[in-house]
């Protein structure tokens, strides 16, 4: 893939060495590639959201940690396949009246996107594939307790600073795992982000999920500034921002809430 070469300032070429405006150009490119769901690039991010107001009487609470490995596997002289693994590591409190509180892991969402190493001509990338839902909740509170499947695609575009897309899915469940749930969600995410020279990403971005059994639906706004740091020989991208729920689900979380995020990088 390749990316734009940035025009610097003749104070900068002054300043600067030939290393370091490499390894800035170096940060700026991996800044650009975490923006792009189907990079051919191993990372992992560690993203915390907190989300409250949850529940009939608002006194519910999450904690929620997912850990979403990202591996690309060359197949071909021409194609990936993506594999996207996101894994939730949940503690929430008072959900409804007298559900006290849980901790462990919620339902494995795993993507698989088989995607051009290359743009289109007219400069897209787009990637598609399956997608699965795992029933590996350890809680019954964390677990829709059936297995699903659907397809899952993405489709964007990076222009200089730019990066703009959409990736979504669709899960139907497929069998039971130990009790009778009704699986037909859609999940959209639309995105756009602006990558500056230092490495500063800033995302806008919505992740959608349309309940369709029972006609329901969520929307958080997620708004996130992060950065690609260098620490001891190994890189990471560590961000910060708000999410506010523009919609939710009856009893879901509504208000502000957070979302901390820290990605190791490991690029070839």
């Amino acid at each position: 893939m390749k990316y734009p070469v940035y025009a610097t300032s003749i104070a900068t070429l002054l300043l600067c060495t030939p290393l370091d405006l490499m390894a800035q150009q170096s940060a700026e490119d991996l800044a650009k590639s975490l923006s792009n769901p189907v990079a051919a690039l191993i990372s992992v991010p560690f993203q915390y959201n907190y989300d409250h107001n949850i529940g009939p009487d608002n006194d519910g609470d999450r904690h929620t940690l997912n850990i979403q490995p990202v591996v690309p596997i060359s197949i071909t002289d021409d194609w990936n396949i993506i594999s996207r693994t996101i894994l939730p590591i949940t503690h929430q409190s008072d959900i409804f009246p007298g559900a006290g509180s849980q901790t462990g892991t919620g339902d494995i969402v795993q993507s698989l996107f088989f995607s051009p190493k290359e743009p289109t001509a007219s400069g897209w990338i787009w990637g598609a594939g399956p997608v699965f839902l795992l029933p590996t909740g350890s809680e019954d509170e964390l677990t829709a307790d059936t297995w699903a499947a659907g397809p899952t695609g993405v489709a964007l575009r990076q222009s200089g600073p730019w990066t703009i897309g959409m990736l979504f899915n669709h899960l139907v469940d497929v069998a039971d795992a130990g009790r009778d749930t009704d699986i037909n969600t859609t999940f959209i995410q639309p995105f756009a982000s602006y990558t500056t020279p230092s490495a500063v990403t800033y995302t806008l971005n919505s992740e959608a999920t349309r309940d369709w059994e029972n006609n329901d639906s969520a929307v958080p706004v997620n708004f996130v500034v992060s950065k690609v740091v260098p620490i001891g020989g190994q890189l990471f991208s560590f961000g910060a921002g708000l999410r506010y729920w523009v919609d939710s689900t009856e009893n879901g979380p509504e208000g502000l809430g957070a979302r901390l995020i820290v990605t190791a990088l490991f690029p070839k």
